[in-house]
């Protein structure tokens, strides 16, 4: 245990997150989503697991990795197949978080996502299994006063 980190992130996931540089992508994905395949093809090479609820998940990965202000698609969700504009209510809740960060959450086409997933940084997967639970997040930067 560390002071002030969340206790959910574990060694290898704050050793990804700690690694990764300003413009790399994060995917945070549900229980159903294909991580063990999408991960190979990531830099890290290999699939995260944090056994909780995607809320819960992004809640600590936030806690310690900002969010990039510099482009508009630094926040994605998968959309849900069919229905682009539909918003479940897990990426609702998830969308709550990032509220006053400066960012808002795009959607992104099925396959589009799993396109993006491959050239991540790493790929997280939770235990959540509501569906369209899976997010791209782009790391930004801490500035020197933080």
């Amino acid at each position: 245990m560390l002071l002030g980190i969340d206790p959910l992130l574990n060694a290898d996931v704050l050793h990804v997150l700690r690694s990764m540089g300003h413009g790399d992508d994060l995917i945070v994905a549900d229980a159903n989503f294909p991580a063990e395949a999408i991960s190979r093809q990531t830099v890290h090479g290999r699939p995260l697991r944090i056994d909780a609820d995607i809320v819960r998940v992004m809640q600590a990965v936030l806690s310690v990795m900002p969010v990039d202000t510099f482009v508009d698609d630094a926040f994605g969700r998968m959309e849900v197949v069919g229905k682009p504009d539909e918003i479940p209510e897990v990426q609702r809740q998830v969308g709550r978080l990032i509220e006053g960060t400066g960012t808002r959450m795009v959607g992104i086409e099925r396959f589009a996502f799993y396109d993006r997933a491959k050239k991540a940084y790493a790929v997280i997967q939770t235990q959540e299994r509501r569906f369209y639970a899976d997010f791209a997040v782009r790391k930004g930067v801490i500035p020197p006063e933080a």
